[in-house]
């Protein structure tokens, strides 16, 4: 995995932690949003992480980042709303990082799936994942501004992305690619590395579209 930096990204008022990772040569860079903050979810989750080693792996840059109120970052949470103020920011700063080459995909997990998708509602991206999107507990916004790659990546035991609701959202987009990781529930325990072989695609059809 590509060596992080520790950084901060302003988003308004707010100072957001975060991680930064730009291989030589990178020219696309990816924004990873964590699982929801009341509930334990930071930067450093084991989704998050192994999404960086994969991304950083294949030559992407990646910025990581802790959302409003959570660890080393300012401000509180915003039940989704300023969270998006966070992502854009830091879609803005990845920009800035690769010298404005504008190649830049979102990726979620759990509540950072739905606040990703929500901001690829409004802001043109190179592609998007979503993994692990609760829709038993969310409504999620559909992306219309994905000019590239869109993988939705759920457990076949996810507790919050029950198969029904899985297929109203394939249904909803169908240019995605939709990968059941079977075994897997909604929090990848022991599946970590087939997650990593779902993303890994995504990421090679990313790199494909330039």
């Amino acid at each position: 995995m590509i060596a992080e930096r520790l950084t901060s990204v302003r988003a308004g008022a707010e100072t957001l932690e975060a991680r930064l990772a730009v291989p030589p040569g990178a020219q696309v860079g990816v924004v990873i949003s964590h699982p929801h903050p009341l509930y334990g979810g930071d930067m450093d989750n084991p989704v998050v992480t192994r999404i960086v080693e994969v991304c950083t792996n294949r030559g992407l840059a990646t910025l990581r980042f802790n959302f409003r109120g959570v660890g080393g970052s300012s401000g509180r949470h915003d039940n989704g709303r300023g969270e998006q103020d966070d992502v854009r920011a830091c879609l803005a700063y990845l920009d800035e990082m690769l010298g404005g080459s504008g190649r830049l995909a979102l990726v979620g997990y759990s509540f950072g799936a739905v606040v990703s998708a929500s901001v690829a509602a409004t802001v043109p991206l190179a592609g998007l994942g979503l993994v692990a999107p609760p829709m038993r507990v969310a409504e999620l916004e559909v992306p219309r501004t994905v000019g590239g790659p869109i993988v939705i990546v759920a457990g076949a035991e996810d507790q919050y992305c029950p198969a029904p609701a899985l297929e109203r959202l394939r249904g909803g987009l169908p240019e995605a690619t939709v990968i059941v990781v079977e075994g897997a529930d909604h929090f990848f325990f022991g599946s970590l590395m087939p997650l990593g072989d779902a993303v890994g695609e995504w990421a090679d059809a990313l790199l494909a579209a330039r």
